[in-house]
């Protein structure tokens, strides 16, 4: 390429970088926004909240986080936080528990017809939820176990089972197969290689996979709406409460929700390196 077509074609991808930098400032204030506008009508009155178009110069208040966290006599929102975070984190656990082994097995120790396996994997989140609602119910029933946070966390294990199996798959697949063989010449067994050889190595797909299924268990709503009543009533659950016959309180509804969402945002803060680097694990060769 001659020097002029050089010096022409540098303020071109120049212009192209700024686009896409501009662009994905754009989008990113976009998503930003609602966000930004249920924390501003947080911090209004009622009155200001329901008032139509919304005042944004309305004077800010912290009366719908004192109502939220009971000081109204309302009912206190730890129990169902508590609860949220138990099902969350248990379930999230037995999920890397059991995928690790499991994607193990379909990627670097491959059995016979592992990709009919994913596919069976796959083919369990292909029936809708609502599906399976009314047996289970019935089986909770049967079984005692209606408002019990550890059914809630055996159902979230298994909804998000699938998903991890599949991603950590690919994760391990990726990992190098001439260290394993290493161990395995040293003596070391498949518990010790699982915890000390590849788990550190695709430790950023494994907090990828952890944080997901985190935020899915931490949404999860049907199941902990149907089979659940005081005592293992979730947060998702104790923020529709708010919604009554009576309206809707749009401020104490706005703090509810940004203080469920909190967790969340939280643990996706902490983790958004190994978010990154676990999602694009493989993308470059």
């Amino acid at each position: 390429m001659s020097p002029v077509r050089t010096a022409r074609a540098v303020p071109t991808v120049r212009a192209r970088g700024l686009g896409l930098g501009l662009a994905a400032w754009l989008a990113g204030i976009v998503f930003f926004l609602p966000v930004a506008w249920m924390a501003l009508t947080s911090l209004h009155s009622e009155e200001d909240a329901a008032t139509n178009p919304p005042s944004v110069a309305a004077s800010l208040t912290l009366d719908g986080y004192r109502e939220f966290f009971g000081s109204g006599g309302g009912a206190s929102p730890w129990p169902p936080l508590v609860n949220s975070l138990v099902a969350s984190t248990a379930s999230t656990l037995l999920v890397l528990v059991l995928a690790l082994p499991a994607a193990y097995a379909l990627s670097i120790r491959r059995v016979r017809k592992w990709t009919d396996v994913l596919f069976f994997f796959l083919s369990t989140k292909m029936l809708p939820v609502v599906a399976g609602l009314l047996p289970i119910y019935l089986f909770a029933k049967d079984t005692g176990l209606l408002d019990n946070i550890w059914l809630l966390v055996i159902l979230y294990t298994s909804m998000n089972l699938p998903i991890a199996v599949w991603m950590m798959q690919s994760f391990l697949a990726e990992v190098p197969v001439a260290v394993i063989e290493a161990a395995h010449v040293d003596g070391a067994r498949l518990p010790t290689v699982l915890t000390r050889i590849v788990a550190p190595i695709a430790l950023p797909g494994i907090a990828a996979t952890a944080l997901i299924c985190f935020i899915f268990s931490w949404n999860e709503l049907l199941f902990a709406r149907v089979l659940t009543g005081v005592v293992a009533q979730t947060a998702p659950v104790f923020l529709t409460g708010f919604i009554t016959s009576q309206g809707l309180f749009l401020a104490k509804v706005c703090a509810a929700s940004l203080v469920i969402s909190l967790p969340v945002l939280a643990a996706g803060f902490a983790a958004q390196d190994k978010l990154v680097q676990g999602l694009s694990l493989g993308a470059v060769k």
